[in-house]
Order: structure tokens, then sequence, then C-alpha cells
């Protein structure tokens, strides 16, 4: 029997981990430890622990991080007190390998907690390039502290080999956020717009913005942003940011224009099923995040991918993407919505594939030999 100790900190991300979780649980030859940090215990982004513990999912520790300071010193001591504390849950729960989704930095910490306490890594969604945020740069520094890697496309496993990773590490499963969407049981249309409290529509927009951490000029772009949004009278459902630094002037700016607008709904989380379904249901995905990239071309929806956040990230034909310009980024919504363009996404093609990712990893790691083939780890070329 080997223990996983599975971190989450973040409601996309345990979006993501659900259904590996479950099959961690069904399995005869694996155990969950799961810890959960983060915005999780945080009310200000909509406490997303109690959707864990909805979904019966057993939590072995909570690990407050205090990321009501999500400034950048904010966000370094929670990293330091996130690390101290994982050290004392390593060290009750003895695990035989920690697995970890993305490129956050709760993750970072969570993978420098392992490596130097010789816990083995399996880590998700390596490989990915994403210029405009320091997520690239912790994505591939966690790649480098990992024993076993499961990229999410053929491209990403190849990124991986070639910063000297060896083949046997590399198993390509495909994208969890597709799998969701296929295992995930979505709203009917009446009960999503009774539970939301909106209207959900083809004229709805779904709108996700997240800071991009290498820019110095959120203050800009989210003028041009909600200047450019001003010009639609679309039903506009927006959800908050990540807890990245920048986060709260986004939530800021996010509750003064729904205040001055009766078609702007704010939410601080949707969970999986509500933001799938609401996915499903509107016409128009809006922002800078990942989800409108991978989960949206399987919905063929139209979506306008908004900076650079994103920049160096597989793009299906579903995808507009513009500057921050207010300019661009009316033009850009104009054109989504255009009868062409929807015709163009009625032919999109996802990029990350179709399969069952979760029992592809939880496979790997029940047959996963921890040796020293496996610790030891090598640079090749």
């Amino acid at each position: 029997m080997k223990t996983i100790m599975v971190v989450t900190a973040t409601r996309a991300e345990y979006g993501l981990l659900k259904n590996v979780l479950r099959h961690i649980q069904e399995s005869d030859d694996l155990e969950l430890i799961l810890i959960v940090t983060g915005t999780h215990l945080s009310e200000k982004y909509g406490l997303t622990v109690e959707e864990i513990e909805q979904d019966e999912i057993p939590i072995a520790a909570k690990i407050s991080m205090e990321v009501e300071d999500a400034g950048k010193s904010g966000i370094v001591k929670s990293m330091a007190k996130l690390m101290g504390a994982l050290a004392d849950a390593i060290e009750e729960f003895k695990p035989d390998m920690l697995l970890i989704l993305g490129d956050r930095y709760e993750m970072l910490a969570c993978a420098s907690a392992g490596t130097a306490m010789n816990i083995p890594i399996a880590h998700i969604a390596g490989g990915e390039v994403s210029y405009g945020a320091n997520d690239e740069q912790i994505r591939h520094a966690i790649t480098k502290m990992s024993h076993i890697h499961f990229p999410e496309a053929d491209v990403y496993a190849n990124n991986i080999k070639f910063m000297g990773e060896e083949k046997f590490r590399v198993k390509q499963v495909g994208a969890l956020g597709i799998e969701n969407i296929i295992t995930t049981k979505l709203l009917s249309h009446k009960a999503l717009n009774e539970q939301l409290g909106v209207a959900v529509d083809a004229d709805t927009f779904l709108i996700t913005y997240h800071p991009a951490t290498l820019s110095k000029m959120l203050a800009y772009e989210m003028d041009e942003l909600i200047t450019a949004l001003d010009g639609f009278n679309n039903t506009m459902i927006i959800t908050y940011p990540n807890a990245d630094n920048g986060g709260e002037y986004i939530i800021e700016r996010w509750k003064e224009f729904q205040a001055t607008h009766k078609n702007v709904f704010l939410f601080k989380s949707l969970g999986t099923q509500k933001y799938l379904s609401t996915m499903k249901y509107a016409g128009l995905i809006i922002g800078n995040s990942s989800s409108a990239l991978i989960e949206a071309p399987i919905f063929k929806k139209p979506v306008v991918n908004i900076g650079k956040r994103q920049a160096g990230r597989l793009m299906a034909t579903n995808i507009l993407s513009c500057s921050n310009k207010k300019e661009d980024i009316a033009k850009a919504i104009q054109k989504a919505l255009s009868p062409e363009f929807r015709n163009k996404v009625d032919r999109t093609v996802s990029l990350y594939g179709i399969g069952n990712t979760s029992e592809q990893i939880v496979s790997i790691l029940e047959d996963l030999e921890i040796n020293e083939r496996l610790i030891t780890k090598k640079l090749v070329f």
C-alpha cells in the first residue's frame, strides 16, 4: 500500500483533481492523504473547502496560509508558513509520494518541502508555456524537482524531455479538464438559472480575469477591460481571480463595475459543476484563464483571450487573442459574436484529447516502484 499525499490550494485546482482523488480512494493499492490549504480556507474567496466536504472526500489536514494578504511579501510569507506546516504533515503522515498539480506558488512551496524531505514528487500539467506570468518559472522549477510527470499534451511532454528529464518519467495522459466535462453531471439549463439567480443564455458573457503577475500595468489593464465591456449590454457572469499579487485590486474593480451595472453578476466561486454548466450555456468566454483554452473548445464556445498571461499555450481555432487595449478587446468580442466566427467555432477540435486521464494517473501510481532509479534523477539529452 502506497500513501499518496495530495495538496490542493484553489477552487480550479481541486476541480481538476477531483476525479484523481476519487480514484485514489477507490484503489486497493493506494491510500489518500489530502491536504487542503490556500484560498479554500478563505471566506473572501468563497470558502471552497465546503465543496470538498460536500463531495465527501476526507481531508487529512487543513493548513491556513493567511492568503488574505496577497501582496508580494504576503505571498512569500504564506509560502514559508505552508512549508513549515507541510513539514509537520509529512512527518505525521509519512507519505510515500507527493502529488501536485500546476504552477502556482503554493505548489512551489509543496515541491520544495517534498524535495527537502526526500519525498518523491508526481507533477500534473508540467511542460506548458505561459510567458505572461511568473507561473512560467514556477512550473519549470517544479518539473526539475519532480520524479514523475503527467503532461497534458504531446508538445508539453516533449518540452519536459527537452529540459533533460529521462523518458521513463514522462507519462502523457491528456488534460484533466477535458475528462471533467465528460464525467461531471452538468446542470440543466433551468436548474443552472435557478441556482445562479441569473438567466444564462447565448447572449451571456462568462468572464474570469487573473492578474498577469509579470505585468506592472494592472490598473491600466482593468481600465481598458472595463471600458470595453461597458460597451456591451450582455449579461456578464464574472468570477473572482486567483489569490495572486493584484487579485484584490481586480476584485475591488469588479465590485465597482457591478454596483453600477444591472447586467453584471459577480461570484466568488461557482464550483466545478456550476462553472462548467455556465460555460456550456453561455455565448462567449472572456478573460485570461487557462480553462478558456482547455475546456471551452470541447463546448465549442468562442473565447476572447486577453493580454499575455497565456502567451505560448496551445490554442484551438475557437480562441481569439487580443491585447489589453480597449479597442482591441471590443473588436475581438464583436468578431467572436459574429455568425462567421461562430460557424468556425462549430468546427473546433480539442488539442488536449479526450480520455480517462485520472484513471491513467492512478494506474501509473499503483504500478510505480519507488526505488533508487526513481529517486536518483539524472540530466539527459
